[in-house]
């Protein structure tokens, strides 16, 4: 993984969300769990949170540390919280990697009553016209693939959708919390041909492709962008799920 990459070019959450969550917790003491490159940490911190992060890639860990971020590298199962508490819990692209009842426990050991937790996740719709130039070239020239991009069904009204009741009865049946309420963001974001495929090779789909063959792939794709003009507008959902502590 390229780390720069990754935070150079997957995009940052929805200020409203960013700003609701941190108005919403009792305080602004706030743990970031596969806090990544510090995406979202810089925005909590922006918004006056005190943001320590778990992170169990040491190269994500150190990318975030250079923002003056404090990151502790483990699993968040097998973190030590060696008795600190979090007004705040949050998790941006990551909690589906968490076991979802020993991460939920684990959680409301380090909250207090009124402390609340958000997982939430970014949906990306780029126009059929890229999607389909990526799973074309894809299954063309990655016939071995474990996927078939063909197949990944179009945004749908519910996105991540299981992956959300999954974190929802994680919680449950940790106990602790109060019933998991869900939330969506819609917004839109205008890329260039450049930008686009600058954010490609993060997508796991391709980082483990070999480079001469993600060229390939990543080539076609432009040659689709440079007969749409040269830039598209993505349509994303970010979708969280909030409990608060009982």
């Amino acid at each position: 993984m390229d780390v720069e990459r990754y935070d150079r070019t997957r995009p940052a959450y929805p200020p409203e969300l960013i700003d609701h969550l941190a108005a919403a917790a009792p305080g602004r003491e706030t743990l970031d769990i596969g806090i990544g490159t510090g995406i979202e940490a810089r925005q909590f911190r922006a918004a006056g949170c005190r943001v320590l992060g778990v992170e169990p890639d040491p190269r994500m860990a150190e990318f975030a540390r250079r923002s003056g971020i404090d990151v502790e590298v483990a699993t968040f199962e097998t973190w030590e919280p060696a008795g600190r508490r979090f007004d705040l819990l949050v998790s941006g692209q990551a909690w589906h990697w968490v076991d979802p009842v020993a991460g939920a426990a684990k959680a409301a050991e380090v909250l207090p009553p009124g402390g609340l937790l958000a997982a939430f996740w970014h949906v990306p719709e780029p126009p059929e016209e890229v999607t389909d130039a990526l799973a074309d070239a894809y299954r063309r020239l990655v016939p071995d693939a474990p996927i078939d991009l063909k197949s990944v069904p179009k945004q749908p009204a519910d996105p991540y959708g299981p992956i959300l009741a999954k974190a929802a009865d994680g919680l449950r049946e940790a106990g602790g919390f109060g019933e998991p309420e869900r939330s969506r963001h819609d917004w839109e974001q205008v890329y260039t041909r450049d930008e686009w495929l600058d954010q490609l090779p993060t997508f796991g789909s391709l980082t483990w492709v070999e480079p001469v063959v993600r060229q390939e792939i990543l080539a076609e794709v432009g040659a689709a962008i440079d007969g749409m003009g040269g830039r598209f507008t993505t349509r994303y959902a970010t979708v969280a799920i909030t409990a608060i502590r009982g």
